[in-house]
Parts: structure tokens; C-alpha cells; sequence
């Protein structure tokens, strides 16, 4: 079975974290998303952050990727990017981001609703 590629990132401004909520899922997780045919990996990460969230940003450096199995049973591997935010649209609420926020470090990790994104935040708050 083909693995799933997708990208996202991590954008910090001021102690800050941007964080999505998905309604589909009822969760709290970082901006990330599959990768389009003939797209890198971190062109797939700025669009996603940028269609998520509104925010236009700039890679800083790359941070541990993720690997796990989707909620339909396929390999999953999600790399990730810090981030600096470079421009900020708003972002109008759809079916698959209904919320975006920003979250000082310390209350992301206990809001975020999966374990490698609170690490990646934690991992960010420590450097």
C-alpha cells in the first residue's frame, strides 16, 4: 500500500503557536495536509498553513516527521517545518477548518489533541 505524504508547520510569533481546529474530527492539531501531484515537500507545507490559516510564511528549519497509520488503514508519513509568519489573511471558517487560534506554547501542548504535535510544540518551546 502507498504511503501517504503530507506537510505542515509549526508558526510561532511572540510565544505563540497557530493551531486549527478540524470539525470533521473534532480536534486541535497544527496546520498540515497532503501533498499535490508534482509538489514538494515544502511547497505542500506552505500552501496547507497557508490555506488552513491565512498565514503566508517562510521555512526556518525542518523539525521531526511523524509516521503512522491514517484512519483508513494506509502508512502515513507527515514531515514538518518551523515557521515564520510573513503575512496573515483571514482565514473564513469551512468544513474543514472551522477555527484557527492562537495559542501561547505552554497551553498548546495541553490543547492539542495528538501526542507528536505536542511534542513538536513542547520541542520548540525548549529551544
Amino acid at each position: 500500500m502507498p504511503e501517504v505524504r503530507a506537510a505542515g508547520g509549526v508558526v510561532v510569533r511572540d510565544g505563540a503557536v497557530l493551531v486549527v481546529h478540524r470539525p470533521r474530527y473534532d480536534d486541535w492539531s497544527l496546520p498540515k495536509g497532503k501533498l499535490e501531484r508534482g509538489e514538494s515537500w515544502e511547497e505542500a507545507a506552505l500552501r496547507e498553513v497557508r490555506e488552513e490559516t491565512g498565514a503566508g510564511c517562510r521555512l526556518l528549519r525542518e523539525l521531526p516527521d511523524d509516521h503512522y497509520t491514517d484512519r483508513k488503514g494506509r502508512p502515513k508519513r507527515v514531515r514538518w517545518w518551523l515557521m515564520e509568519l510573513v503575512a496573515l489573511d483571514v482565514h473564513e471558517p469551512d468544513d474543514e477548518v472551522d477555527e484557527v487560534r492562537w495559542v501561547q506554547l505552554a497551553d498548546a501542548v495541553a490543547l492539542l489533541s495528538y501526542a507528536h504535535d505536542r511534542g513538536l510544540v513542547a520541542g520548540v518551546a525548549d529551544a
